[in-house]
């Protein structure tokens, strides 16, 4: 255990140091990390257990990333009034670092591991997110648990051009891109981003530089491990082995599996017959066979059709459904399959279907994403959900799991560059339910989400699409790329690579890369197969849908948003909101006021055209500036014996002077008019000491002619 702290420290760039300390908090984890940049302190701690569980045949890593309100000075919102289950922003970043961490760990280290990393303390202006796994890793280095290699990972933003390491949280709102990037020293490991419509050029561009200042950072880790005096890793107990049931299986099986391979078969024909065969398999073994030995017998079938089905799709071209390697399964697709939601949409993509659903809400239905740093509102969010049945199984239904998150923020990133700006009305949800899956959902996802927005009347710009792309390495250097793969590809292979994007550029990244040595040849290679799968399904989704609907649909509710002067907020909220409520009470609309700009944005949302109609003209009468000389209508709302007040406007009255009335003189106002009567009348002056509108009747009636007085008759 360190007796004394230390610490080393490196510029980020623009004079912003980092500085990572071990040996100072939590000394008993096996190793233990903060990170500060500014006042931001994450700290990041993992242990690992000495010994794998009896049985265990999986690495069970899990990482969990934590913001702790007492960092920025804050209370929890929730009713417990602390920190609670993690939220999504939080669950996003830990599956960033553990989609980074899970490669560097051998593939016979089997003990369970847990990284726990927390926010201690907040700077308003630094993003901790693209800290977490610089702590995490660093936690790892100065520890004895057996890692390959040390990564780091950082965010690539992009202002006018100019690309940024780590940008503040100011300079990221201004930025047009946004990728979070970890890689060794040598390779790339994790990519997830989005832009508004980058080239593949300029994505490579971002990639290159965050890989020039990851080497920095982890020269930095591998600095303090010297100065921790970590210099070997423990040593952990290995898997079983017995290579003559390895050589039996493999004989046995081994062409069988190639054979069924090759078929270019359904998933669950597929599945059945490499079940089938795995039965045969373990009766041929003979009842003499320990149980450990039967485990191994399975575990080797699983790694020899990982092995065959590799060698096949690298040597004879060929993948498992019989596609070719750049050949996008078969496009199906529809709108409005469902006649109530807002908008809607079912897309397939060979034996995956996504079921969309758009629905429009107002100002008040807005998510709330709250962190540590700040709160915001969003008017715009995705949902996904992934239910069992998708893929024929049987799994309890316990809420989302963290992949169903991950895949819902992926197709959120991508389809809100098209969205409308903040001055559209509507707070959009969409919703994709997966009714089948065979490859990747969260790129079916989008198609789907595109559709359905423009079939509810949203107006964006451009279909975006998504393909998931794979491929396949040799030592030899022999590889494939492979547009749409299926969930076995996905499973078997050394890369997953998924690219959202409209004709004119990408909108969204997530790539995984299990391989070491991935070359930016190979990577540019693979974006340009992702550009024409992209494109191949856009093509089929404009033949869909070419364009949004001109507006919603007559069951969706109406919205619109108005501007208006600061000054006259409070006279449409009325002394104790007597007016909106009088104007949401008569109408049936619903009316949201909110200063943005030093202006008011007036939005008003209802189910019925008629109701919006009345509501907007209310408002806008009430902020509306009356004029000289023109002319009104309105009600009578006081009667006196020198004339009769009249509403001519939404909360301005004039008087109507018994002298103005009518051309004819009248010596009362009895029997005139009632009160509530519906009057015509013309402005004709404003008081200039009162500041009172003068109004008149009579100069909209026609002018008597004048009828000279009656001779005098003679006497």
């Amino acid at each position: 255990m360190l007796t004394q702290p230390i610490s080393v420290s490196f510029d980020l760039g623009n004079d912003r140091q980092v500085t990572l300390g071990t040996g100072k908090l939590a000394r008993q984890a096996d190793g233990a990390v903060t990170v500060q940049q500014g006042n931001c302190i994450i700290m990041a701690t993992v242990v690992a257990n000495k010994d794998p569980k009896d049985g265990q045949d999986f690495f069970p890593l899990s990482v969990d990333y934590q913001e702790k309100f007492a960092s920025a000075g804050r209370i929890p919102g929730s009713f417990f009034k602390r920190e609670a289950r993690l939220n999504d922003y939080e669950i996003l970043t830990s599956r960033l670092i553990d989609r980074a961490l899970r490669p560097l760990f051998p593939e016979d280290y089997l003990c369970d591991v847990q990284v726990l990393v927390s926010l201690v303390s907040s700077d308003a202006e630094v993003l901790p997110d693209s800290l977490a796994c610089l702590a995490a890793s660093a936690a790892l280095a100065v520890s004895d648990i057996p890692i390959k290699e040390i990564i780091s990972e950082v965010r690539i933003g992009r202002i006018n051009g100019q690309f940024i390491v780590n940008p503040t949280r100011s300079q990221l709102e201004q930025s047009d891109l946004e990728f979070i990037i970890a890689a060794t020293e040598k390779n790339l490991m994790m990519v997830e981003g989005e832009a508004k419509e980058c080239s593949e050029a300029e994505l490579v561009e971002a990639l290159q530089l965050a890989h020039d200042a990851i080497r920095g950072q982890i020269k930095a880790q591998a600095e303090l491990r010297a100065k921790a005096g970590v210099t070997t890793k423990r040593d952990y107990k290995k898997p079983e082995q017995d290579e003559a049931i390895k050589e039996k299986v493999y004989a046995f099986a081994q062409q069988r599996v190639y054979e069924i391979s090759r078929k270019g078969s359904a998933k669950h024909e597929r599945s059945d017959a490499y079940s089938a065969l795995k039965e045969e398999l373990m009766s041929s073994l003979g009842e003499e066979v320990t149980d450990l030995q039967k485990k191994l017998a399975k575990k080797y079938y699983e790694d020899l059709k990982w092995e065959v089905v590799r060698n096949m799709i690298l040597e004879d071209r060929i993948r498992l459904d019989g596609r070719q390697l750049d050949q996008v399964r078969p496009l199906a697709m529809e709108v409005e399959p469902l006649p109530t939601p807002h908008g809607s949409a079912l897309f397939t993509r060979g034996e995956t279907q996504s079921l969309t659903t758009v629905t429009f809400g107002t100002k008040l239905d807005e998510l709330l994403a709250e962190t540590a740093a700040k709160s915001v509102y969003n008017s715009f969010f995705l949902h996904y959900n992934f239910p069992p049945f998708s893929t024929g199984e049987v799994k309890m239904m316990r809420g989302q799991s963290r992949r169903e998150v991950g895949h819902g923020n992926l197709a959120m990133r991508s389809l809100k560059q098209m969205m409308p700006g903040n001055d559209y009305a509507y707070t959009v949800r969409v919703v994709s339910d997966i009714l089948e899956s065979n490859g990747s959902s969260s790129m079916a996802t989008v198609c789907a989400g595109s559709l359905a927005l423009m079939d509810a009347g949203v107006p964006v710009a451009k279909h975006v699409s998504g393909v998931a792309m794979g491929l396949i390495t040799r030592e030899d250097g022999k590889y494939a790329i492979l547009t749409d793969i299926l969930g076995d590809e996905d499973h078997l292979g050394d890369m997953d690579f998924k690219v959202t994007g409209t004709r004119d550029g990408i909108c969204g990244v997530q790539m995984d890369i299990k391989v070491d040595g991935l070359s930016m040849e190979v990577m540019r290679e693979a974006l340009e197969q992702a550009r024409k799968g992209r494109l191949h399904i856009l093509d089929a989704m404009y033949d869909c849908m070419p364009a949004h609907r001109p507006e919603v649909k007559p069951h969706a509710p109406r919205m619109v948003k108005i501007v208006i002067d600061k000054e006259f907020i409070g006279a449409v909220i009325g002394p104790g909101g007597k007016v909106i409520q009088e104007i949401q009470r008569e109408t049936g609309a619903t009316i949201n006021i909110e200063e943005i700009n030093n202006q008011g944005e007036v939005s008003i949302f209802s189910a019925s055209k008629e109701s919006l109609d009345k509501a907007l003209s209310w408002v806008r009468g009430i902020v509306a500036q009356p004029e000289v000389g023109e002319v009104y209508e309105g009600p009578i709302k006081g009667i006196k014996e020198f004339g009769a007040f009249i509403e001519f406007m939404p909360g301005k009255q004039g008087l109507l002077h018994i002298s103005e009335i009518s051309w004819s003189r009248l010596e009362t106002m009895d029997g005139v008019f009632k009160e509530g009567e519906t009057v015509k009348v013309k402005l004709v002056g404003l008081d200039p000491k009162t500041g009172k509108y003068k109004l008149s009747r009579k100069a909209l009636l026609p002018r008597p002619e004048r009828n000279d007085r009656p001779e005098r008759q003679a006497e």
